[in-house]
């Protein structure tokens, strides 16, 4: 009987160890099961999920390119800005008026290698400007009642710049202009009022007239860039609106634009 037992008891315990480790066999095979699972998940939710695109740009096309250098070998240069000029707008007028007006300038620059004609320029230029100017005191009453009445100027120049020391940044140039000068002196003349003489024997502004005048001297150009600059120029002028010649000053600033090659 007790060797019944035992043996019944040892089958028992047996069982019991066979049970839990099918149990845990089982769970382990489940764990493992459900790790595979969960993995496969990841990797297809990862291969599923659209990856972030950089737009990447190469190395060598974000480089800033270098500015071309200033070789001063063009063949045509234009020049525009605005102009300020004094002026004595009557031979016998006690003061001097200031005028403001533009400037147009195109230079043709000589091609050769000779020393000389390499750094000459012919050009063409316009020259517009006008102003008020003081009168005799007698203009102010009748029948005119003027003190400050406008004057313009249209002129028309030929000549050249020789071009000096440049480099890079500067370049500085000389040049001398010829030409006519046409003046309107009775613009503020009215219908119905005394003409010339009498206008301007009163006012003591001339008669309408075109007369020779000079533009002499130089200018300094900042360049920006091969063929962008800015000019500075300012000039000794030299009228013969009168009995004789006479000076004044000018200076005009603006933009140069070079073009062509030589």
């Amino acid at each position: 009987m007790l060797r019944l037992k035992t043996i019944g008891a040892w089958k028992l315990t047996g069982a019991r160890r066979t049970g839990q480790r099918a149990f845990f066999g089982v769970l382990a095979t489940g764990l493992l099961m459900t790790g595979a699972t969960w993995s496969r998940a990841q990797a297809t939710s990862s291969s599923a999920t659209p990856q972030a695109t950089q737009n990447t740009v190469p190395i060598s096309n974000t480089k800033i390119a270098l500015a071309a250098p200033v070789t001063y070998d063009n063949k045509y240069e234009f020049y525009v800005g605005i102009n300020f000029m004094n002026f004595q707008a009557g031979q016998s007028l006690p003061q001097r008026m200031n005028m403001g007006g533009g400037e147009f300038l195109a230079t043709y620059w000589l091609p050769g290698d000779h020393w000389f004609t390499n750094h000459v320029g012919v050009g063409a230029e316009y020259r517009g400007e006008a102003g008020t100017t003081p009168v005799f005191g007698q203009a102010q009453g009748l029948p005119y009642n003027l003190s400050r009445p406008l004057v313009y100027m249209n002129m028309g120049l030929l000549g050249a710049q020789y071009r000096g020391p440049k480099n890079q940044y500067v370049a500085i140039n000389y040049h001398a202009y010829g030409g006519v000068a046409h003046g309107t002196f009775d613009d503020d003349l009215r219908p119905g009022q005394p003409g010339q003489p009498t206008f301007s024997q009163i006012t003591g502004l001339y008669t309408n007239r075109t007369k020779p005048i000079a533009a002499l001297g130089g200018s300094i150009d900042i360049n920006r860039s091969k063929n962008w600059a800015i000019r500075l120029s300012p000039d000794l002028i030299l009228e013969h609106f009168g009995t004789e010649t006479r000076e004044f000053f000018a200076i005009s600033g603006g933009v140069v634009y070079r073009m062509g090659k030589r």
